[in-house]
């Protein structure tokens, strides 16, 4: 009797590892350090996270929940949204996806390389933001989408971040 409790207890033990390093890199915690590590390679302070904007994101993602289209909320935060169509997403893949953008933002002209995109690498490192909600959803499609929110908004055209 005594083995089995002890299996027992080896395999529950066994089991909430692998179910905490499955959703590792999946915390708000996660969402925050990816953006202030980002942040911090340009020189920008880091952020706070928001449980209030975090409630906005998750609003908004839920409402993605059944085509998991990147349809921005058009709220009063800056926004970016990410997703994939066929996989969990995890969030740092999200926040990596917008940095790696960097590559084709030049700070000096404002601008982004020809054909290719940097406004999502502008608003995560977007010097005057100071908090930030994410949420991230799986879709009924087996996609996931993942969203961020942030305040006060930046990433305007005519402005360096």
């Amino acid at each position: 009797m005594g083995l089995c409790k002890i299996s027992l207890s080896l395999i529950y033990i066994l089991g909430s590892a692998l179910i905490q390093s499955t959703h590792a890199q999946d915390t708000p915690q996660d969402f925050l350090n990816s953006h202030n590590s980002a942040c911090a390679t340009v020189g920008v302070g880091p952020l706070m996270w928001e449980d209030n904007i975090a409630r906005f994101a998750q609003n908004h993602a839920n409402q993605r929940i059944g085509d998991c289209n990147l349809t921005h909320s058009n709220g009063l935060y800056g926004e970016n949204l990410s997703t994939i169509s066929t996989a969990d997403l995890p969030r740092v893949k999200a926040v990596d996806r917008w940095e790696a953008e960097k590559v084709d933002y030049n700070y000096e002209s404002n601008s982004c390389a020809d054909g290719k995109m940097c406004g999502h690498y502008r608003q995560v490192v977007w010097n005057m933001i100071v908090r930030l909600g994410c949420a991230k959803v799986r879709c009924s499609s087996g996609g996931t989408f993942i969203g961020c929110n942030y305040d006060p908004p930046g990433n305007y055209q005519d402005e360096k971040p």
